[in-house]
């Protein structure tokens, strides 16, 4: 992560007239408040402790400067509350902060384009979002808005909300090619100079993109004043040409308060960072709406995800020894997410440790199977990397330990009675129905655990990342939206704003083979469930002998291995 070059912050000067005259606005012309990607509602253990209910003491402190509250995004998700509300516990706490403007995070859209315009509706404030347009509408996605000139305390300020590209490819429930992307430096020089032209005295960008972004649009885009950024989670300032950029760290820990005077046509900014310690008073009504959600979880976990037809195998006896449905489910659904070629998961991630039966399958269940908030990632690995990845995933066996994988997109057999380190048969090893390449690069998706080398996957820990963990979707939430995307196929459930998650269909060709549906496909060609698929498999001694027999004989030239189709043939280079 690119580290912040902090402006030196400098505490306005306490006057009597300040102080004893709120509808007095000198000696500044305007105060703005400034807070971004906030998830986790309660307080921390050490200061700065945040907490929405001291974060709202800290902002109401300033009341009587009539400050501009400005949110740069990120709030519905993720936290272990939001995976139970949806985000929805936010809605109030967002309005009693009394918040006037926001662009949208990704996470806004973890739980769908039509649950945010639902949530969009009972909010006080006014979503931004002006350079992606909806392919199906043609309006911003989300219904954002894309600009907008407000007179606060006399002075004309223009507000647009900017996005960079890169977290598009990682929204789960948004299929990247039905949106229009246009670049952000292009369009805040367009609707700035609007804006200017409509009579705006400052103009601001409200963006939720990285530093490098955010620094690239202060250098090319002429008529912005201030960028008030969010994505990144650390706190900076920084000053870049004559464009002022602030990000103010995350999770209710700190805001920015920015006292701004008007001189002719430039403007002075002063920059103060307020931390939330501990020794400030919980407000009373975000206290009481954080309790009202907590105090009724256990009716919201009752919530039926989808009613699934055949029996879940949570037990460990089961996911730590070989392929099991519940493994397969989850493993699906992190493609879904991610459009990954593979995805490996530590079998220890499913916790539930029993069968679930047919029927309603609840979000009760659902977190007994998933109770940890993973982010999961996609990461570029070698065949190679792989290889010694399914190697660490069945050292241990027969033992019950949670490294064993539960795999998609890839199918592999081992002999478990071969020494550790030298199981897989690397001539059973598929990916999409190829054999793996050793020097071939693999998008995989893992969670952030495995890919910091945990259980033992210490290959994995210097791969490339395609993203960071704070545009990562989280693990609970892309099974949710697997459901979700059932359940509209069923008709079960309406999806007005037709944006979902693509889903996998079912195939005979390669347990390996992943097929995305389309249009063409119909309902019954996608299941709530998979089965049991061969994805892993042991090999017994004459298995090995006659696969030793096949490579001897490609390696002749006398036999090739059977492919999916006659144009699609591909050796493996395991040697």
């Amino acid at each position: 992560m690119e580290a912040a070059e902090e402006a030196p912050l400098v505490a306005l000067p306490q006057s009597p007239e300040l102080s004893s005259c709120p509808g007095d606005i000198s000696p500044c012309d305007l105060t703005i408040l400034h807070f971004n990607d906030v998830y986790d509602v309660d307080p921390s253990p050490e200061d700065p402790v945040g907490g929405a209910a001291r974060f709202a003491t800290a902002v109401k402190k300033f009341d009587f400067l009539n400050p501009l509250l400005i949110f740069s995004g990120d709030c519905l998700n993720p936290s272990v509350l939001s995976t139970i509300t949806k985000g929805k516990h936010m809605i109030p706490i967002l309005n009693e902060l009394g918040v006037h403007f926001a662009v949208f995070g990704n996470h806004e859209f973890d739980f769908g384009v039509d649950i945010l315009e639902e949530y969009m509706k009972q909010m006080h404030f006014t979503w931004f979002l002006s350079n992606v347009y909806d392919r199906f509408t043609s309006e911003p996605l989300g219904h954002g808005t894309v600009k907008k000139i407000i007179h606060w305390n006399n002075i004309k300020i223009g507000l647009m909300g900017l996005v960079e590209e890169d977290w598009l490819d990682t929204l789960a429930t948004v299929n990247k090619s039905n949106v229009n992307y246009k670049d952000y430096v292009e369009v805040a020089n367009e609707i700035a100079i609007e804006l200017r032209e409509e009579g705006a005295d400052l103009v601001i960008a409200m963006t939720h993109m990285k530093w490098g972004n955010d620094t690239r649009l202060a250098q090319r885009a002429e008529g912005v004043n201030l960028i008030l950024g969010g994505h990144d989670h650390d706190y900076g300032i920084r000053k870049v040409n004559e464009t002022w950029i602030v990000k103010s760290g995350s999770d209710f820990k700190t805001l920015t308060k920015i006292d701004i005077r008007l001189f002719g046509a430039s403007f002075q900014y002063v920059f103060e960072k307020v931390d939330i310690l501990s020794y400030l008073e919980e407000d009373s009504h975000i206290k009481a709406i954080v309790k009202d959600f907590t105090q009724n979880i256990q009716y919201m976990l009752e919530e039926v995800l989808c009613p699934i037809d055949m029996e879940l195998d949570g037990r460990e006896i089961t996911v730590r020894r070989s392929e099991s449905n519940l493994g397969n489910l989850v493993t699906n659904a992190m493609l879904e997410a991610t459009r990954a070629d593979v995805a490996l998961l530590n079998s220890g991630t499913l916790r539930s440790d029993r069968i679930h039966p047919v029927g309603n399958f609840t979000l009760h269940d659902l977190l007994a199977v998933l109770p940890i908030v993973d982010p999961v990632l996609v990461v570029r690995v070698t065949g190679a990397q792989l290889l010694e990845a399914l190697e660490n995933g069945v050292y241990k066996y027969p033992a019950l330990d949670g490294r064993f994988p539960q795999v998609a997109g890839i199918q592999f057999g081992f002999d478990p009675d071969a020494e550790p380190g030298h199981r897989i048969i690397r001539d059973t090893v598929k990916v999409q129905g190829q054999y793996l390449q050793k020097k071939k690069i693999y998008l995989l998706a893992i969670k952030e655990y495995i890919a910091n080398g945990k259980d033992g996957y210490s290959m994995l820990k210097s791969c490339p990342r395609m993203f960071d963990t704070e545009t990562a979707q989280v693990l609970s939430t892309v099974v949710m939206n697997h459901f979700e995307s059932i359940k509209i196929l069923q008709g079960r459930k309406k999806c007005l704003s037709g944006h979902r998650m693509s889903l996998i269909t079912t195939t005979s060709k390669s347990p390996s083979l992943t097929a995305f549906e389309e249009e063409s496909n119909k309902p019954s060609s996608i299941i709530a469930v998979p089965g049991i698929e061969g994805r892993i498999c042991h090999i017994s001694q004459d298995m090995k002998e006659h696969l030793h027999q096949l490579r001897t004989e490609r390696k002749q030239g006398l036999r090739t291995f059977p492919t999916i189709s006659d144009n699609t043939s591909e050796n493996s280079d395991s040697d």
